[in-house]
């Protein structure tokens, strides 16, 4: 590990710096950095080859040789140890390991997405909003091991600390891509992945569908639902039956649902 500096001061420029990428999205979003917390969500993104710029710790929670273990041998450009009392201006989370990263974000450009699978089976969410439904939707494509998530009209950034947070650093592990809804439907038809929008209307149940050719399963929001460019572009809209008084689910159970009929018709491979 490269030579340790050390803060003690909450006015640090460094530490000012870190606020600024923890509470706003713009300057996320100018800088391409955002700020990951915890030793878990360090070492998926470490293994998901993310650049690290620099690393914060403290030890007077986390000593240095456990910092050491976790970076498993990679080398990061600079090292800080800081007090408790910067740890806690800057901390996300108040229950966290005493570590925190500035890392690089990825672009997630669609155009670039590629996939190992014949037959890949992707979760397309379009213009979700709350950061705990985005993190449930990336946990559930971990989970099942998803070829790809991409997000349709993004209401916000991906690295927004909540969204981190609540996938529990699956946004690490999970292959993203993001584009408007045209970009996205495009993309769909020219890779002959079969389009299957969750939809009230016109649909057909989601257990007589076969999922195991190229798939694309498409959710919207709990309150308006797929715009009707899905719609009117969808291979299918499916459904999943709704037997007590509501007429809707929370997306992200929706979607776990549907993924996995997919991944049982596929033997979960």
């Amino acid at each position: 590990m490269n030579e340790i500096k050390h803060i003690s001061s909450p006015q640090n420029p460094l530490i000012k710096k870190i606020v600024l990428l923890k509470e706003k999205s713009r300057e996320r979003k100018k800088s391409s950095l955002f700020i990951l917390e915890g030793a878990r969500e360090l070492q998926m993104a470490l293994r998901s080859d993310y650049d690290i710029q620099t690393l914060l710790f403290c030890p007077e929670i986390i000593e240095e040789p456990e910092v050491i273990e976790l970076l498993e041998g990679k080398a990061i450009p600079e090292v800080i140890a800081i007090t408790k009392g910067v740890y806690q201006k800057i901390a996300h989370r108040a229950t966290t390991e005493g570590i925190l990263a500035i890392v690089q974000s990825k672009p997630h450009v669609l155009s670039a997405l590629t996939f190992k699978n014949r037959n890949p089976l992707i979760l397309v969410a379009e213009a979700p909003e709350k950061p705990g439904n985005i993190g449930a939707l990336l946990r559930t494509a971990d989970a099942a091991n998803l070829d790809a998530v991409i997000i349709a009209n993004a209401k916000g950034d991906l690295y927004n600390p909540n969204i981190i947070r609540s996938s529990v650093g699956c946004i690490f592990t999970t292959t993203l891509a993001l584009g408007s809804t045209s970009e996205i439907i495009s993309f769909l038809k020219e890779n002959n992945i079969a389009i299957y929008c969750a939809a009230l209307t016109a649909s057909e149940r989601y257990t007589e569908i076969d999922f195991k050719p190229s798939a694309a399963i498409v959710v919207g929001t709990e309150a308006t639902g797929l715009s009707e460019e899905w719609l009117q572009n969808a291979t299918k809209n499916i459904i999943i039956p709704m037997l007590g008084e509501i007429d809707s689910m929370n997306v992200s159970v929706s979607a776990a649902i549907l993924i996995f009929e997919a991944k049982r018709q596929r033997d979960f491979e």
